[in-house]
């Protein structure tokens, strides 16, 4: 199953969903990374579809421009 991986420069819809695939290939972290600042409260919380992470492109977006500034 292959996930769709929208073009990093793509104008995108800001309530648009991505997944953790995105996600670290937008910032070159891992995962695992992820999930512990998850568990600290330091990123976003996931929306759980089913089984299915996924997080709103606006909220992850301002999590790096806090990190960047």
């Amino acid at each position: 199953m292959s996930t769709f991986l929208p073009p990093l420069d793509a104008q995108i819809h800001p309530d648009y969903l991505v997944d953790m695939k995105y996600i670290t290939t937008l910032t070159g972290m891992t995962d695992k990374w992820f999930y512990a600042l998850i568990k600290q409260n330091k990123f976003p919380h996931p929306i759980k579809l089913g089984r299915s992470s996924r997080w709103r492109l606006k909220e992850v977006e301002a999590w790096i421009k806090t990190k960047t500034n």
